[in-house]
Parts: structure tokens; C-alpha cells; sequence
């Protein structure tokens, strides 16, 4: 009887606070939590990433980002493969087991452009730099703060849309409402079913900034299992 009467004050604590807390209120307090030192604008440093994915080799990542300067590399390894890809100003290059002298046939073959190289850029810079991205010009953020159960957990959760020069899918984000950690992220594209969610655990401090540790990403449709991104400070 004592658990269930702490359990429905929590649970009647965590929904009055929800409503009462603001969309901009829970962002600014998951910064803090994140960043307290405002160190993501003038970031520069080197990430090391493992990516597990299931019955294939694991993707090592070598990931430079230094955003005062617009630079930004991504170099990685799976098996007897490296690529690396680099954006400096604007100006993107990439490479194939460090040659840049590159027939069509293996550009094709591995993807390997200028437009690649930016969507790296993009990709990684946003989500390393979460939540405070969502301070991004054409980020739009729903003014009301939802309280949902995921994985059996109470979240304060903010939606975000962006302008049509941004992008088209829309995010949800999952604050613990103590901490304000952000715990899990989830996108949903235009198609009924599609899209993924992904569970943060851990915490890797760098640069003064808490970046998720442990990324394990789903899919919404049937909660299969794509993989877990390992990040480290060090190789």
C-alpha cells in the first residue's frame, strides 16, 4: 500500500509538472544539463565511434568536427574498407583507402560524392550536438510539453518540426523529468509506419558537454533491432 501511495504522488507530480513547465523551460534546463557551459558553439574536437550492427562487422569512425573553423571529417573502417570524407568550408572531398583518384565505377559503387559528404556533416553535427540543436534556426518546437510512458518510463516530451528547408521528419524527445537528461529520441517520416526510435544510455563527458554514451536504434514499425553506436573520447 505505501509503494502505490508513493508511486500515484510521483505520478501525479511528474503530470502537474508537465503541464506547468514550458517548451523553451524544458529545453533550456536539458542544455544546462548537457552543455552547463554553453561549450557546443565553439566545439572542437575528435569523437570515436563504434558502430554494432547485427551479422556484419562492426564500422569504426574517426569524426573531427571544429565547428569555429567549418570543418568537419569523418573517416571509417569496416573490415579491409576506409572511406573518409571531409567538409572544410563548405568545400567537400572524400577518399577510397586514401586514394582521392577515383574511377566512377568505385564512386558509385560506395557512394562516394560531394552531397554524401555534407549529409555526414549534418547527420553527426545534429546528433552529437542534441538537444541544443534544436535552438536551430528553422526548428520549430511544439509549445506544449506532452507526458508519455516509453519503455515503461514517464517522459516530458517535446515535438519538433522543421521549415521545408530543413527537413520533413518530425521528432519527439524524451527528458527525464528529474534530471532532464535527454533519454530517447524518436522520428516518424511522412510514410504511415516508417521512421526509427533510439535509447540513450550512459553519458561520455566531452569538451565539458554529457553526450549520450550508448545509442541503440530501432524501428518504430515492429521494434527491430538496427544497431548501437558506442561513442568514446578516446580511439
Amino acid at each position: 500500500m505505501k509503494r502505490l501511495i508513493i508511486f500515484l504522488l510521483l505520478f501525479t507530480s511528474i503530470a502537474s509538472f508537465s503541464q506547468e513547465i514550458t517548451s523553451d523551460e524544458l529545453l533550456e534546463k536539458s542544455i544546462q544539463f548537457h552543455d552547463p557551459n554553453g561549450n557546443w558553439d565553439t566545439f572542437n574536437g575528435t569523437l570515436f565511434v563504434t558502430m554494432e550492427i547485427p551479422e556484419k562487422s562492426s564500422r569504426k569512425s574517426k569524426i573531427g568536427i571544429n565547428l569555429p573553423k567549418e570543418y568537419f571529417s569523418v573517416k571509417a573502417t569496416r573490415d579491409t574498407i576506409t572511406t573518409e570524407y571531409t567538409v572544410d568550408k563548405g568545400i567537400s572531398s572524400f577518399t577510397f583507402n586514401g586514394d582521392n583518384n577515383l574511377s566512377e565505377a568505385i564512386k558509385k559503387k560506395f557512394n562516394l560524392n560531394a552531397e554524401r559528404a555534407k549529409m555526414y556533416k549534418n547527420y553527426y553535427t545534429y546528433l552529437f550536438g542534441l538537444p541544443m540543436k534544436l535552438k536551430d534556426e528553422g526548428t520549430i518546437i511544439d509549445q506544449k510539453v506532452a507526458k508519455k510512458t516509453f519503455k515503461g518510463k514517464e517522459y516530458l516530451v517535446l515535438k519538433a518540426t522543421y521549415s521545408k528547408e530543413v527537413g520533413k521528419d518530425t521528432w519527439y524527445f524524451y527528458f527525464d523529468p528529474s534530471t532532464y537528461a535527454m533519454e530517447v529520441y524518436q522520428f516518424f517520416k511522412e510514410k504511415k509506419d516508417s521512421g526509427e526510435y533510439i535509447l540513450l544510455s550512459g553519458l561520455e563527458t566531452i569538451n565539458n558537454i554529457k553526450m549520450p554514451k550508448n545509442r541503440a536504434w530501432y524501428y518504430n514499425k515492429d521494434d527491430g533491432y538496427l544497431g548501437t553506436d558506442i561513442l568514446s573520447s578516446q580511439k
